[in-house]
């Protein structure tokens, strides 16, 4: 609307321009004359005022419905003074008409709005994008009745409900969330986590919609559809965060109120003085004017929206989902830094830490045949053993004749070998003592508080033990390097969990912690944090908002593990999509990246005025120095397009 109206409001101010006093004394040129001519400059200017001041007459209005007199109220009384003073001049009222800097001052004004729009509208493309990474069909699988066939058909997204089989073609975009339940694949889910690297994805993988797959082909069984799946529950907290106000916001609000009394003030002043100082009335509104233009809080109300509507999109984009800016404001202040353990700095999952080995069999292949033989079992520890080797990618033999040993471990036949897999009531069981090597691993084992399962063979009639294998809840490969990247900016450490002390130990021990509490009720964990902050400490807690929740809320700043599809965390200021713990340094870094462009902008937007305002008014006219009404229009509508600039550059923050 801002762009349209311009460009018919500039093509009626041309004329208005040509035929008008200022523009031919300048140039020293004379336009065209022909009957009514004289008449041009009104006629174009009381156009431009209907049509190109209608925007901010109807904003002025409600502003003033709601008391909250603002950028609009000036506008609007700015051009109604020049426009009414016009009028009376061309009635007969003695004076110079300011039909030239009335449509010169719309003009410029409507452009200053289209440029912060299209800035603000460009800012929040983000939720546009991820809209547009739904693709508009999906391939369903359906059933032919009894015969056991299958037939496609191309649906609208729309037309798609939960428990439906669909095929994903390679190259196509995932149109529902879903659990794989045939095929293999990797996906890319950049857009969503801003994990560049392409994620494997096999027969019981959760995928997102909106992500793209790679070169298999999936069969998906969708479990999420519309407003339920993970890339609306992303827009809702982008839009949710775009909207949601921060201190700074607040603060530039009431900035922009009371700089707009001042402008009111400053121009009654300025009116009054003139005509005091015998001044004419031309001259004495054409500063009234200028006054109220100059001090139009336009870059101020701009300087914080555009900011926040940026630092939000490039969160997004980076897998950081801001739910409150309260919450991202208070991050450059953090002191204290609190991890859960359990699925944050730990996968949440089983899975194999160390591996000692008989000089009879290699590392891999007895994590192979450790695999094979615990590939029926359900116990956690087996599926953790078994995960371990396809993450080193190694090849799972098929076991026969799988036996269960209750309370003992399992037995199974592999490649024509009889193996045991089983903890030390299985080597109880069997008379066996550990050889030196294996004995000091099972024993590092048990004073981490991991657990210590051991591969044994049994050879004509007797049995031989052949690895030892400690397992535990698997630490996430990038939690060093988060820890790292968090005392090296100054900000403590404490790892809070309900693990055993000696589990807690061994982890904080191998990530280099400042400090460990252990052995924590989930309802005990806000009181820790609490405490934190009774001691001069500005807290963020960072869990999976679930049973970590109360201390989530408690916490200065609440940072939720998102686990790639739970995006819907309410108890968070912020949710790390990915699950990757280096994104907590990520939102720091991007906390006092935006607070410094908000500081920057709200002094641009507000200290300009501190000189333009006297300027404006005439305080330095009798020097020469006189800035006119359009002059005004363009040092106001140059400071917002300076304010869109410098929060433009908030996209380059390095956020590392």
């Amino acid at each position: 609307m801002f762009r349209d109206k311009f460009w018919i409001t500039l093509a009626l101010t041309l004329p208005t321009l040509v035929w008008g006093h200022m523009l031919q004394s300048a140039l020293g040129y004379v336009a065209p004359d022909f009957p009514g001519s004289s008449r041009l400059p009104a006629i174009f200017g009381i156009a431009v005022f209907a049509y190109g001041g209608a925007p901010f007459i109807k904003g002025a209005y409600g502003e003033l419905k709601a008391r909250l007199p603002g950028m609009m109220t000036l506008i609007a009384l700015a051009i109604t003074v020049a426009f009414v003073f016009s009028v009376a001049v061309t009635l007969g009222y003695p004076g110079m008409p300011l039909w030239e800097e009335l449509a010169t001052l719309v003009t410029i004004m409507l452009l200053g709005h289209w440029i912060e729009m299209r800035s603000i509208t460009q800012a929040q493309g983000a939720i546009g994008e991820l809209a547009n990474l739904l693709p508009s069909t999906a391939t369903r699988i359906v059933s032919a009745g009894d015969t056991g066939d299958e037939r496609m058909e191309e649906v609208a997204i729309g037309e798609l409900h939960e428990n439906d089989l669909i095929l994903v073609r390679p190259g196509q975009g995932i149109p529902a969330d879903g659990v794989v339940r045939e095929g293999k694949s990797a996906v890319n889910e950049a857009a969503l986590t801003g994990e560049s690297q392409p994620v494997d994805k096999h027969e019981g993988e959760k995928v997102i919609a909106g992500t793209v797959n790679g070169s298999g082909s999936l069969r998906v069984s969708v479990s999420g559809v519309g407003e339920r799946t993970a890339l609306a529950g992303i827009m809702r907290l982008v839009e949710q965060a775009q909207h949601s106000r921060s201190k700074a916001q607040a603060l530039a609000d009431r900035a922009a109120f009371w700089l707009t009394l001042i402008a009111l003030g400053s121009g009654v002043v300025t009116l009054v003085a003139w005509l005091a100082a015998g001044a004419t009335p031309e001259y004495a509104v054409e500063r009234l004017v200028t006054v109220l233009v100059i001090a139009c809080p336009h870059a101020l109300g701009l300087a914080v929206p555009l900011v926040i509507a940026i630092s939000t999109t490039l969160g997004a984009r980076s897998g950081l989902l801001v739910r409150d800016r309260r919450g991202l404001e208070e991050a450059r202040n953090v002191t204290t830094v609190v991890f859960d353990k359990t699925g944050t700095l730990t996968r949440g999952e089983f899975g194999v830490v160390n591996l000692a080995t008989t000089a009879d069999i290699a590392p891999d292949d007895a994590l192979s045949l450790a695999a094979s033989v615990e590939a029926d079992s359900e116990h956690p520890i087996a599926q953790g053993i078994v995960a371990s080797a396809r993450e080193r990618k190694l090849d799972i033999p098929r076991a026969v004749d799988f036996e269960s040993l209750p309370g003992r471990g399992v037995r199974a036949r592999v490649a024509g070998r009889t193996l045991l897999m089983g903890g030390p009531a299985l080597l109880d069981s069997l008379t066996l003592t550990l050889p030196d090597d294996l004995r000091a691993a099972a024993e590092s084992a048990g004073s981490s508080g991991q657990s210590a399962v051991h591969l044994v063979e049994a050879r004509d009639g007797a049995h031989v033990v052949l690895a030892t294998l400690a397992v535990a809840d698997v630490i996430r490969p990038e939690s060093r390097e988060a820890i790292e990247a968090l005392q090296r900016a100054g900000v403590e450490v404490v790892m809070l969990t309900g693990d055993s002390r000696a589990v807690a130990e061994s982890v904080g021990r191998e990530l280099g912690i400042d400090r460990v509490i252990a052995q924590v009720l989930p309802e005990e964990k806000a009181g820790h944090v609490i405490a934190l902050q009774r001691a001069g400490k500005r807290v963020a807690m960072v869990g999976d908002g679930v049973n970590d929740a109360p201390a989530l809320v408690s916490a200065d700043v609440g940072v939720a593990i998102g686990a790639g599809t739970d995006v819907a965390v309410e108890a968070g200021d912020v949710v790390l999509v990915r699950s990757d713990p280096r994104d907590v340094s990520r939102i720091i870094a991007l906390s006092r990246a935006t607070y410094r462009k908000m500081v920057q902008n709200l002094w641009w937007a507000a200290g300009y005025n501190i000189v333009a305002i006297p300027l404006a008014a005439g305080v330095l006219s009798r020097w020469g120095l006189v800035l006119s009404p359009a002059a005004g229009a363009i040092l106001m509508s140059l400071s917002t397009i300076i304010v869109a600039i410098n929060a433009q550059l908030l996209r380059r923050a390095d956020l590392r």
